[in-house]
Parts: C-alpha cells; structure tokens; sequence
C-alpha cells in the first residue's frame, strides 16, 4: 500500500535538522498533515585489525545522557560520498587512516519519521597517522575484541543504532564470523 504526498511546508529549518509537514493521502483514501524529520546521512567506519578486534570511542552522549561504545562516524557534507566522509571521520576522529574501505551495511534508522540513510562501512586495515583531530568526540579509543561484542551489546555499552547495526553487520559478514568460530 503506497501514500501519496501531496505537498510539503517548512515548520523548522537548520544546518542540522529540517521538520517538515507533509500533506499525505493515506492508501484508504484518507488525507492529512503527517510530520517528518529531514537529516543529513551518516558513514559509519568500522575498523578491524589483523587480531580479530574493531577499533571503537567511548563517548557521551548529552542528549541522552548516556556513556557508550561507538564506531566513529560523522554526517556526510553536501557534495562528498558517504565512503570519503567514513574516511574522513575515522582519520579525525581516531587518528586511524584506512588504506581502503568496503561497504558492510546500509540502513535507514526510522524510515516512517526520519530521511536518513546510513552508511556503514568496513576497514580491514588501517595506519596510525598521530592523535585525533577531533578533541570533542570521545574519551578514549580501544581497539575491541570481535568476540566481546555480543556481550557488550547485552549488558547496552553498545547502544547507537549505527553503531549496532555496524557491529552486527560485522559479526555477520564472512570473514568475521569465521573468525570468531576459530576463537
């Protein structure tokens, strides 16, 4: 069953989030305002090194008021592709460069309110290139085992949607879960 959207009006507008108020005609023939959120993408990084571990911040979250485990991640800018920003804010970030980057997982976190898309994507090597740029992010940085992130994620040191859907996708992808059956 598809809606229809019949127009849309601005109820808030900045750099970083946009409300919108959509004129919907609903699959039942129904019609009416229907709010939606329009944010910019996120690319995601996970990292992994050759001793099966991903490299993760733990970091605050104000809104929330919460501390957690997260990949590094960032909005993608205007112009640049979601590969290059996941470059970017690893490097910023973590002071890790990735030699190359492979897409692990896309996903949009709240599709029935939310515009985003997130992109998330997998460095199976990386280089130290000096302290992180980007002093705001994070408390420290530790590169994590794969075999630790079940748990983790158990006991909600992992609580980021991206963040989730990152690791999980990791776990799942090939090379991962091989790695942990060995373990």
């Amino acid at each position: 069953m598809r809606w229809t959207v019949h127009g849309e009006r601005t109820l808030h507008d900045t750099p970083w989030v946009r409300v919108r108020s959509l004129d919907v005609e609903r699959p039942d023939g129904t019609r009416g305002d229907y709010h939606v959120v329009r944010l910019r993408d996120v690319a995601v990084t996970a990292a992994v090194d050759g001793q099966r571990r991903v490299l993760m911040m733990w970091r605050h979250r104000f809104v929330t008021d919460t501390w957690g485990w997260e990949l590094p991640m960032g909005l993608v800018e205007e112009g640049e592709r979601p590969e290059d920003t996941a470059a970017r804010e690893l490097e910023e970030e973590t002071g890790w460069r990735p030699d190359s980057l492979r897409e692990l997982i896309y996903a949009q976190p709240a599709g029935g309110i939310t515009d985003s898309q997130h992109f998330v994507f997998r460095a199976d090597r990386a280089t130290r290139v000096g302290e992180p740029t980007e002093r705001n992010e994070s408390d420290r940085l530790e590169w994590i085992p794969l075999a630790d992130i079940p748990g983790m994620i158990a006991r909600r040191e992992i609580v980021s949607s991206a963040t989730l859907i990152g690791v999980m996708a990791l776990l799942l992808d090939l090379g991962a879960w091989a790695a942990l059956l060995e373990a």
